[in-house]
């Protein structure tokens, strides 16, 4: 116990020589020697020290701006952070659809990249200064700084960076709320989007389903192919079928694969091409652009009008349709957008304002639309959602009523293939509306009858059809022969007044003679 004593009266004594040596140097040696020393210290630590330091605050410039490098760098750690860090803070982010776990001031963890191992500290710095700033707390200064040798410093300021960066940007996207944008005038508005809608319990062809499916990965993943072929980054697609067959739900789906918001552009809004230009540089990536039943949007979807008429047309008709072609050319000059301004909208120079988007038409009449708007390279990949398939009952079988297999489905299937009937109506029929949710059987023999019922009554309808076509077909034919017999007694009629005007001609010949 003596001998420790004594050591730590040593240590003190030490300890407070070199304090009083650092007072009279501080006091008494001049402010440019001090200086001048401070210097050739700092540069002989260097020497021996062999780490680099790179520091990231959170405000760039005057504070105004959060750093986005200090953003991404907040989220990578984070997953980091709670497995080694021993103090954590946790917050809600807003527009964020989980907690956000990040380093405690001061911090440190360890990071390996590539056989590269890496040091993060978080820190920050109190400024007694007084700025304005549009933060409630700009007296602090947080930052984090990033420690490593400098034996890798080519490899840490290049690759490791690089993948810090994007994987803390794919970790916020994948974290963020998506949204639904529709717009008012030129300015977009929003609500958070949680449609349930998925691809595994959308009603579809499996095989065509997961073709879908894959386009839309190769999609997302294609951004350096897209750059080497000199094209935006965007696809269309053209979603076209009867009403009920899952257009909507298909675009929901998508969006859920692919956790891409949705700005969904009702075109009437839109006061010109200007407003349009405008919304569409509003639009962020990684997004899906859609225009539903784009065939009663506008008047955009029409054949371009002839420039020639048929020959043979009279002064009246070319009158007539002078003015029409004049009252279109008035509509055209006020009308809000024009199928011009439609196709920059897609694939023109505008088309390239950010990158990695889905431009979606759905349509109910594919025929309406004009071919320049939906050829290929504007509308990639055309996609026909029709009736209800076998298949894609199975799937809301599964989905309504949790089976697989039934007695029923063979006789489904027959009447399926004989029956129009949308997913929709399927799906309705097979909704449990009741207490009785475990009985099967009465959902299927339900759907059976209205099956049954809807091919009676097609049934119906094309007997009524056909036998509207035979009556037409008959009284054509009686009108044809009504009309033969007027024309022969027309004619029979016209040859009796020749030969009596022939007859009296002559008589009248004779007499003149005489």
């Amino acid at each position: 116990m003596a001998s420790v004593g004594e050591l730590f009266t040593q240590i003190g004594s030490v300890m407070a020589g070199i304090m009083f040596m650092w007072a009279m140097f501080q006091q008494y040696f001049p402010y440019e020697l001090r200086t001048s020393l401070e210097n050739y210290t700092h540069k002989i630590f260097s020497l021996m020290y062999p780490y680099v330091q790179i520091r990231f605050y959170e405000f760039s410039g005057e504070r105004f701006m959060r750093n986005e490098a200090f953003s991404s760098i907040e989220t990578y750690l984070a997953s980091i952070s709670s497995m080694q860090a021993k103090k954590l803070k946790a917050n809600i982010v807003k527009n964020s659809k989980s907690l956000a776990l990040s380093m405690d001031d001061y911090e440190e963890v360890a990071d390996e990249f590539n056989g590269v191992k890496v040091w993060w500290v978080a820190g920050k710095k109190i400024s007694n200064a007084q700025t304005i700033s549009f933060y409630p707390t700009s007296d602090e200064k947080r930052f984090y700084t990033l420690l490593f040798h400098k034996k890798q410093r080519e490899m840490v300021i290049g690759p490791y960076l690089s993948h810090v960066f994007k994987e803390g940007k794919a970790i916020t996207f994948r974290n963020r709320q998506r949204k639904l944008y529709t717009n008012s005038g030129s300015y977009w508005s929003h609500v958070v989007f949680e449609h349930p809608a998925t691809f595994k319990t959308l009603g579809m062809d499996p095989v065509k389903k997961q073709e879908i499916v894959d386009d839309l990965v190769r999609f997302s993943n294609a951004q350096d192919y897209y750059a080497k072929i000199g094209r935006a980054w965007k696809r269309g697609y053209l979603l076209y079928g009867p009403p009920g067959t899952g257009k909507s739900t298909l675009i929901a789906a998508m969006a859920d694969l692919l956790k891409y918001n949705i700005y969904d552009l009702e075109l009437t809004a839109v006061k010109d091409n200007t407003e349009l230009r405008k919304l569409l540089i509003e639009t962020s990536s990684k997004s899906i652009i859609v225009i539903e039943d784009i065939d009663c949007s506008l008047d955009l979807t029409g054949q371009r009008k002839k420039k020639k008429e048929e020959d043979g047309d009279d002064d009246d008709e070319k009158e007539s349709v002078a003015k029409k072609l004049m009252k279109d050319e008035g509509e055209a000059k006020t009308s809000k957008v024009t199928l011009s301004g439609l196709l920059n909208f897609i694939d023109g120079l505008w088309s390239a304002c950010g990158g990695e988007r889905l431009i979606v038409f759905t349509t109910n009449c594919v025929e309406k639309l004009d071919p320049a708007l939906i050829r290929r390279g504007r509308m990639d990949k055309h996609i026909e959602l029709s009736y209800c398939c076998f298949e894609s009952f199975k799937v809301l079988a599964k989905n309504y009523v949790d089976v697989e297999s039934h007695c029923l489905f063979d006789k489904i299937r027959l009447l399926l293939e004989e029956v129009n009937i949308s997913p929709a109506d399927v799906a309705e029929n097979l909704m449990v509306k009741s207490s009785v949710a475990d009985n099967v059987d009465i959902w299927l023999e339900g759907l059976v009858r209205v099956l049954e019922t809807a091919k009676e009554e097609e049934r119906v309808k094309a007997g009524g059809e056909e036998e509207n076509g035979t009556r037409q077909l008959a009284e054509k034919v009686k009108a044809k022969g009504i009309q033969e017999e007027v024309s022969a007694v027309t004619e029979e009629s016209g040859s009796t007044k020749n030969e009596s005007n022939v007859e009296n001609g002559s008589l009248a010949k004779e007499d003149l003679v005489h």
